[in-house]
């Protein structure tokens, strides 16, 4: 079969792109504080690329909070994705949050 497929996401599922932020990181002071080092548990912040027809608080192109442990990656034309559960989300950041909202989706 030549040419590539449409993806269609299922149920609740999103399909996420890593920010490119999620690698080292720089401390208030300075210090370069490599993605490997052993921290606490950190959220990752990830950009929605697609969803499933039964995702309520997310669209396209927001940007999402997660725990980068309950995380299934798949690599879709070349770029590695994350594959997610809306009920896997801590927070949303999104253009379209009206004033007097927190974005939160818990």
């Amino acid at each position: 079969m030549s040419g590539r497929l449409p993806i269609r996401m299922l149920a609740d599922r999103l399909l996420v792109s890593l920010d490119e932020d999620s690698g080292d990181r720089r401390s208030t002071g300075g210090i370069v504080i490599p993605a490997t080092a052993a921290l606490g548990k950190r959220l990752s912040w990830a950009r929605v690329e697609a969803i499933g027809a039964h995702v309520r608080s997310v669209e396209v192109g927001d940007r999402v909070l997660f725990d980068p442990e309950d995380r299934s990656e798949v690599e879709v034309r070349g770029e590695d994705l994350v594959l997610l559960r809306e009920r896997d989300l801590h927070a949303v950041a999104s253009e379209r949050i009206e004033e007097g909202q927190t974005g939160l989706y818990l």
